[in-house]
């Protein structure tokens, strides 16, 4: 919870939660505006639970729920209506602060001036400088089209690819004009929170500031990303404001779907189901392991495509571990519900991770897909589809249950003119440019290349779009390319890995000789790279840019003179991809 006074009697703040609303209450506040409208996260409460926590707290309340990127004057009329009439202080929040404090902004537009306004919204921490010229006219009728903040280089979203490639280009090219779009105020090591899970590594070593990890140069824009209008180049914000860009790269991550499972979200966390996907749940599925000492333990993985494909079993094998070195295994029923059809996608690793699921007792149970779970009688419900095609539906009771939550593109990628049919950024899987707009990549999880979804992707991902990007800039045609190569260190055991690296099509792509590191068999040296190395190389080296073994093949092509101008020309309206 972090709350910023913006004036004397009114106070700002990110997405609050009713066990949060007494802390509020006891700090003095009397009111609360909620700006934000139900159902745009999966772990947004319900505006009824907040107006019933506030009233348990004593708090009047007023729901005013503002869309993202389109703040009317009907929503500043109603903001300043009720500021008006609610008892002081009042407390606003909504995603991020960003519009809340958009409202207030507009709300003083014409008693304030321009440079006031700005100024106080940046002290805590929200650059509304695209809103200058909505300011200047005193407009509350909704967002000015005209981008008054324009960069070279715009990248969408601050996770493990945004700040690779930023690093990549800034490496390249030092001093280039980069702003970074990002509201978070943290960054995660996912990769770590397997090992969180499995009791190896605390949460705590997972998470850094976003200020630590923000490549030094670049400008970071503290709002969420709204919408696209690249017919005119430009990135509409949560607030309603527009940046323009030269080149755009689009990283935003993907969206773990929690409702697509009925009950689920409800009960995460409690009755025994959790998932090491979530920051906040991986020391729970530890605490789980723990404390089990006989009964059932179900883990499952939804439909593809989801980040890192194997974690789901990554789970099944460290809890398996622990309880066979404790003794406990013999009295633990252990199931692994796949919605897919094989135990890993690449086959040569397959025998390897067998060998542990005969070791372990493991139950196999394939084309299952979870689709309901009742928490407080501990029963989760699954859609089996047998070998004809036909769908039925199969309760099974749990002591435990691991869930990886289906996954899919995030809301505003989906409607937005970028993605394809899936929602998902449309590129090239090789070069990584949009398929129809030259100036425009993607990488990272929400993008449409076809390898597996792992920060060892992004990290190979990073270079070529860092190249390909300049050589647009540059008036050159793309000619970096990326083979699909994913890595994923299957945890098979407490001090084994069976390190799978692949690149498209299924084709194994090992970094080491064999005679080094064979990944096709669990090994010492596999966990000690993913325990002691990968971390360092992921905060210290992919983040700023360092590229050892991961430097882009570059392609001997010669564009035509036709090409370099298509590609140059990315200030049309239709650019093609080169």
């Amino acid at each position: 919870m972090d709350i910023k006074k913006i004036a004397p009697d009114l106070s700002v703040s990110e997405q609050l939660f009713p066990q949060d609303i007494g802390i509020v209450a006891a700090q003095g506040f009397r009111s609360l505006i909620i700006s934000r409208p139900d159902g745009e996260a999966g772990d947004q409460p319900d505006h009824q639970e907040m107006v019933a926590a506030a009233t348990r707290s004593g708090m009047e309340v007023r729901y005013l729920p503002v869309l993202s990127g389109q703040v009317t004057d009907d929503d500043v009329f109603a903001f300043s209506e009720a500021l008006a009439e609610l008892p002081a202080p009042t407390l606003s929040y909504c995603r991020t602060g960003t519009r809340s404090t958009t409202l207030w902004a507009l709300s003083q537009a014409g008693h304030l001036s321009t440079d006031a306004i700005l100024k106080t919204a940046l002290e805590i921490g929200y650059d509304l400088s695209g809103l200058r010229s909505r300011l200047d006219a005193h407009k509350t009728s909704g967002a000015d089209e005209r981008s008054s903040i324009r960069h070279d280089i715009v990248i969408i979203g601050g996770g493990a690819a945004g700040l690779a490639a930023a690093s990549s280009i800034l490496k390249r090219r030092p001093g280039s004009d980069i702003a970074v779009i990002e509201p978070r105020n943290e960054h995660y090591y996912q990769p770590g929170w397997t090992l969180v899970g499995g009791g190896v590594f605390k949460r705590e070593q997972t998470e850094r500031s976003m200020a630590s990890v923000m490549p030094k140069g670049v400008q970071w824009i503290r709002s969420a990303c709204e919408g696209f209008d690249p017919e005119k180049n430009q990135v509409v914000l949560e607030d309603g404001s527009r940046v323009g860009y030269k080149v755009l790269v689009v990283a935003p991550g993907l969206k773990l779907n929690w409702e697509a499972v009925e009950g689920l979200k409800e009960t995460l966390g409690k009755n025994g189901v959790t998932s090491n996907y979530l920051f906040d749940m991986a020391p729970y599925t530890w605490e789980l392991v723990q404390s089990m000492r006989g009964g059932r333990a179900l883990f499952t993985q939804p439909p593809m495509p989801i980040k890192c494909a194997g974690a789901p079993q990554k789970a099944m094998y460290l809890a398996c571990d622990a309880w066979k070195r404790r003794g406990v295994l013999k009295n633990i029923e252990v199931e692994f519900h796949n919605a897919g059809g094989v135990l890993f996608g690449v086959s040569d690793y397959v025998p390897a991770l067998m060998k542990y699921v005969d070791k372990y007792g493991i139950k196999l149970c394939f084309k299952e897909t979870l689709v309901a779970v009742e928490g407080d009688k501990k029963t989760a419900w699954f859609d089996i589809e047998d070998a004809g095609g036909n769908v039925s539906r199969l309760s099974r009771e749990f002591d435990m249950m691991h869930v990886c939550p289906p996954q899919t593109a995030l809301d505003f990628m989906k409607r937005s003119p970028l993605a394809n049919e899936a929602g998902w950024t449309d590129v090239s899987g090789e070069t990584l440019q949009h398929t129809r707009y030259g100036n425009v990549f993607g990488l990272g999880d929400g993008c449409s290349a076809p390898n597996a979804k792992t920060a060892a992707a992004v990290r190979k991902q990073a270079p070529v779009v860092a190249h390909n990007v300049l050589q647009v800039l540059d008036g050159k045609a793309p000619n970096a390319v990326y083979n699909g190569y994913g890595s994923c260190p299957l945890t098979v055991e407490r001090g084994k890995i069976v390190l799978a690296e692949f690149s498209y099509g299924g084709a194994l792509d090992p970094t080491f000789p064999s005679w080094v590191l064979d990944g096709r068999k669990p090994t010492r040296a596999a966990w000690f790279l993913k325990e002691k190395m990968l971390p360092g190389m992921y905060f210290d080296q992919m983040l700023k840019g360092d590229e050892f073994m991961a430097g882009p093949k570059i392609l001997p092509h010669r564009p035509t003179a036709y090409e370099a101008q298509d590609a140059c020309d990315f200030n049309g309206p239709n650019d093609k991809a080169a």
